[in-house]
């Protein structure tokens, strides 16, 4: 898969995102690296924080389309 189905996803999830990056780790588009800056998660714990961006994707997930996610999230 590549990436830009993902950061669609996300940009839709978070439109006020000043950040937002989606990176192929492996380049066998399976294992992502997810960055995520955006006003709308200030204030919240850094589990709510992923638990957002876990939801934003949840069907590449469920049909597992991601196989390996890492998630670096910040409010501002």
């Amino acid at each position: 898969m590549s990436t830009q189905p993902l950061r669609d996803l996300l940009e839709r999830a978070f439109p006020d995102a000043t950040e937002l990056d989606v990176r192929d780790r492996t380049g066998g588009g399976d294992h992502f690296q997810v960055v995520v800056t955006a006003p709308s998660l200030s204030g919240l714990s850094l589990v709510e924080q992923h638990r957002r961006v876990y939801e934003a994707l949840a069907t590449p997930l469920a049909d597992g389309t991601i196989h390996e996610l890492r998630i670096k999230t910040k409010g501002e």
